[in-house]
């Protein structure tokens, strides 16, 4: 399994060519090779003290447009508005929330410092935002990811009580598809995801539908003024 070294040169290999999702090592996590590397169809997962690792696996989990699945017990309780949702209020509070989560299986988080200073970098940009949750003033769950085009790329979700990181995901849902959007990554498949109705796209279909949302406009800038 070819995996690619990155040099200082802000190019990525073919992602095509990453036989089992690691496609390179190295590099950095500057605004232009991030950009560069969600349009190409990758992204970088590591761990702290590991080196820079980029993926694009074989499949990829996919939701689109009208196709997110939620409970009926989950539909009746938001349609109570138990939550106050915002976008991009607390960006910040949202990736130090998700780098907290235990996730079964996983020792640690693949949300370093470093990964948490980028991201930040990105939502000052324009192209990373969160959706929260909130009550009575305190911030009870939500998500952040990136946005380019008419794609939007999940990268963690939290939540401190039943439902918030629901609502924030039907949420997001609901203004991707007012928008335009085509498509809502959700990197690796996983049970928890396809409950959610996301389908896990071979590589070469992911590929093709990001080039086809890449081409519409997109929604740059701060979301909480949208």
């Amino acid at each position: 399994m070819p995996v690619f070294r990155l040099t200082d040169k802000l190019i990525f290999p073919d992602p095509e060519l990453a036989e089992d999702g690691l496609l390179a090592i190295g590099g950095d996590l500057s605004l232009p090779r991030l950009l560069l590397a969600y349009r190409s169809g990758i992204f970088p997962w590591y761990g702290e003290g590991d080196p820079l690792l980029w993926w694009s696996p074989p499949e990829r989990a996919l939701l689109r447009p009208r196709g997110l699945h939620l409970s009926d017990r989950t539909r009746r309780r938001l349609r109570q508005r138990p939550f106050e949702i915002r976008c991009d209020s607390a960006f910040e509070a949202v990736i130090d929330h998700c780098s907290r989560v235990p996730r079964p299986g996983q020792d640690g988080t693949w949300i370093t410092a470093a990964m948490r200073e980028a991201y930040v970098a990105l939502h000052r940009a324009g192209h990373a935002h969160s959706v929260e949750a909130w009550r009575d003033g305190e911030l009870r769950g939500g998500l952040y990811g990136v946005a380019l085009g008419g794609a939007f790329f999940g990268e963690s979700m939290f939540s401190l009580e039943a439902e918030a990181s629901r609502a924030a995901l039907a949420a997001l849902d609901a203004r991707l598809r007012a928008w335009g959007f085509t498509m809502l990554d959700g990197q690796l498949p996983h049970e928890g995801l396809m409950a959610y109705g996301f389908q896990a796209l071979p590589r070469p279909l992911f590929l093709a539908e990001l080039a086809e949302a890449l081409r519409l406009e997109g929604r740059p800038g701060n979301w909480a003024e949208r």
